[in-house]
C-alpha cells in the first residue's frame, strides 16, 4: 500500500505522526535541484511537509522531467496562501489526507524560466526602489502602463488559471499575464529571483499538476 510514496522533509521538520512508517527524505534548504530529482525518483505520490516555496521547488522539478503524472500531496504546518488557493487542509489533517485522498488535476502556473508558483509570485522594483515602470497586459486587458508600487500574481484553481493586481488595485483574471520593464525583481512564493529582468511572464501551462486531496 505505502510502495511509491516518499515523504520530502523540507528543513528541519519533522515527520507528521499519521506519516511516520513511510520512507521520508530530508531535503536541506541549501540543496540543489539534483537532491530534489534523487528523492523523486520513480515514486507515484510524493509528500511534502514544507512551505509553499518548496512545493513550488517540488513542482518544477517534475515539471522539468515531464513527471507531471506524479501524485503530491501537501502537509504545511499550517495554512498557507496555496493551501488557499487550492482549497487544501494544514496540519494532521493534511498528513491523514495525504495517505488516504485521491489526486485530481489542477491549474499549474509557471513563468517562462519553468519555475512553478503555487501561492503567490509579485513583480516588484529594481533595486529596492520606489517604483516599478513598464506595461503589464492580462491576456488582452492592459493591467497597467507606467509606474506602480508592486503586481501580485496568483494561481486559481479554475480557468482562466491565475489572476493578478497591482497594490490596491481589482484582480484581472486570465491565462497569462506578461511585463515589460525597464527593470523588475522578480519574488516567487517569496524566494527572490537571483538577478533583475526586463521581461517576465507568468501563465498556465498546458497541463495541470495532481494534488492530493
Amino acid at each position: 500500500m505505502n510502495a511509491g510514496v516518499v515523504v520530502l522533509l523540507f528543513g528541519n521538520r519533522r515527520v507528521p505522526r499519521p506519516l511516520r512508517d513511510l520512507t521520508a527524505c530530508r531535503i536541506d534548504s541549501d540543496a540543489g535541484p539534483g537532491v530534489i530529482d534523487a528523492a523523486i525518483g520513480g515514486q507515484r505520490r510524493l509528500v511534502i511537509v514544507g512551505a509553499d516555496a518548496d512545493l513550488a521547488a517540488t513542482l518544477t522539478r517534475l515539471l522539468r522531467a515531464q513527471r507531471l503524472d506524479v501524485e503530491v500531496a501537501y502537509v504545511p504546518g499550517r495554512r498557507t496562501r496555496a493551501t488557499r488557493v487550492y482549497r487544501l487542509p494544514a496540519g494532521h489533517r493534511a498528513a491523514r489526507r495525504a495517505r488516504r485522498g485521491s489526486a485530481r488535476r489542477v491549474t499549474l502556473i509557471r513563468d517562462e524560466t519553468g519555475s512553478v508558483v503555487v501561492g503567490r509570485a509579485r513583480w516588484l522594483p529594481e533595486d529596492g526602489g520606489r517604483s516599478l515602470h513598464g506595461e503589464a497586459v492580462v491576456d488582452d486587458t492592459v493591467l497597467f502602463d507606467g509606474d506602480i508600487a508592486e503586481v501580485c500574481i496568483e494561481p486559481t484553481q479554475d480557468v482562466p488559471g491565475l489572476r493578478a493586481r497591482i497594490r490596491g488595485g481589482r484582480w484581472v483574471a486570465g491565462r497569462a499575464v506578461q511585463l515589460g520593464s525597464v527593470g523588475v525583481r522578480v519574488e516567487r512564493d517569496g524566494v527572490p529571483a537571483p538577478r533583475a529582468a526586463r521581461r517576465s511572464t507568468f501563465y498556465r501551462h498546458v497541463e495541470g499538476w495532481c494534488v492530493v486531496r
